[in-house]
């Protein structure tokens, strides 16, 4: 029974060397043990911290794009429907500008017709007048070859311009 059963001086011993090294371990080992736990249990609640502000702040910049993308959508529609307005009515304007230019023009070779025309008529009304005298002229020579008729003729004259 004797390696049952351990001698005092051997649990002295035993006990003194258990102590000294609890001593020293808890002296020299376990602080900075347990600091360097310590720092790792807050530096993995400042990275949980960090992921869950970064996660905060992913969330907030996705509703910020979302919002911006809204907000472009809206801009593009709005610029797309100024240039449509802006294309009718330069189309608008075109055909109205057309429309008033061609009128004018109508209007300034109708001018240009009627000119010509009172132009014509004048022409026409000379030549028909200078064709009349030279007829009348002919007509008067003839017929005023006869002697009598000549003198009656001038009366007849005469008399139709003192009733004027």
């Amino acid at each position: 029974m004797e390696l049952v059963t351990p001698d005092i001086g051997l649990v002295f011993w035993m006990t003194l060397t258990f102590l000294g090294l609890l001593f020293i371990l808890t002296k020299f080992v376990w602080p900075p043990i347990l600091k360097s736990l310590k720092e790792r249990e807050d530096f993995i609640e400042r990275s949980l911290k960090s992921a869950e502000d970064a996660k905060a702040e992913m969330s907030k910049l996705k509703a910020e794009n979302e919002a911006l993308l809204v907000e472009a959508r809206a801009e593009r529609d709005k610029i797309l429907k100024e240039a449509r307005e802006m294309k009718e009515k330069l189309i608008a304007d075109a055909k109205q500008s057309a429309n008033e230019e061609s009128n004018r023009m109508i209007a300034s070779a109708r001018a240009e017709i009627d000119k010509e025309k009172v132009q014509a008529l004048s022409d026409i009304k000379k030549q028909v007048a200078g064709l009349s005298l030279d007829i009348a002229e002919k007509i008067l020579k003839r017929e005023l070859d006869k002697g009598d008729d000549h003198d009656a003729l001038v009366a007849e004259h005469l008399n139709k311009s003192q009733m004027n």
